[in-house]
């Protein structure tokens, strides 16, 4: 059955730039009152709101460092008393660490589990007791990208961190589907290419694509509305990447 957004409340970690932007705004102009969390762009931060006020609904912003535990509970907590329930939670924030295999630090291993994995886990936890304290259905979407479906031996760190998201996204959406609470993950390819990322080299990047193109935040935007109003849909692995999935395009 489609379920509206509008006069929802959606939780979008990672809000306030690049792709979680885009998200928080898809929200935004269906009708959805946006939190926008983000843990040192204020700036950002605080435009992304503007623009969604703009829009005629509610915004507010969240600051914390979410590779803490104490940081995310007092998120939740400060949600909570002065904002409301989240009916959706969009666990977008994330990192892109790199590096040999050989030569990964115990520090980057961990900065990619605890920002990719652990987050989302707790995120979901907090928000899944929340709206079965409530009694309010709801949605979880957590964002991954096709590192978690095939090895990135340049990234193993993120890979290991994605692929896990996966398997959380499997294990919520059967754990919290008796409170008809729904989770569901997002494959994306090459939608927004990272900062400084030579021409020739996206260009590349897209010509190994069965589509031969990239795609951009506002298909990201498009395909969280999907699973946030199709409340028959939860358990799902969706792939919004151009086909990246099936091999390279070039061949």
């Amino acid at each position: 059955m489609y379920q509206s957004v509008k006069d929802k409340l959606v939780f979008v970690t990672g809000g306030a730039r690049r792709v979680g932007r885009a998200i928080a705004l898809g929200f935004a102009r269906e009708g959805a009152h946006v939190i926008i969390h983000h843990s040192n762009s204020d700036a950002a931060a605080a435009e992304t709101a503007a623009e969604i006020r703009a829009l005629g609904v509610n915004a507010w912003v969240v600051k914390g460092d979410f590779r803490q535990l104490a940081e995310i509970t007092a998120a939740f907590a400060h949600i909570q008393a002065e904002i409301g329930v989240p009916d959706i939670l969009v666990n977008s924030a994330s990192n892109f660490e790199s590096g040999d295999f050989l030569e990964v630090t115990p520090e980057s291993w961990q900065m990619a589990i605890d920002v990719n994995l652990t987050a989302p886990f707790y995120c979901s936890q907090l928000a899944g007791r929340l709206l079965r304290d409530a009694g309010k259905p709801g949605c979880i979407i957590n964002i991954g990208d096709t590192a978690g479906q095939r090895p990135w031996p340049h990234r193993p760190q993120h890979s290991v961190s994605k692929a896990g998201l996966l398997m959380l996204t499997d294990v919520t959406a059967r754990a919290l589907a008796r409170y008809n609470i729904r989770c569901n993950v997002l494959v994306f390819g090459p939608i927004l290419r990272t900062d400084n990322l030579p021409d020739e080299v996206w260009a590349r990047v897209e010509g190994r694509l069965p589509l031969k193109r990239s795609g951009d935040p506002e298909d990201a935007a498009r395909a969280c509305l999907f699973v946030a109003t199709n409340d028959f849909i939860t358990g799902a692995h969706i792939n919004v990447d151009g086909g990246e999935n099936l091999g390279d395009g070039s061949m």
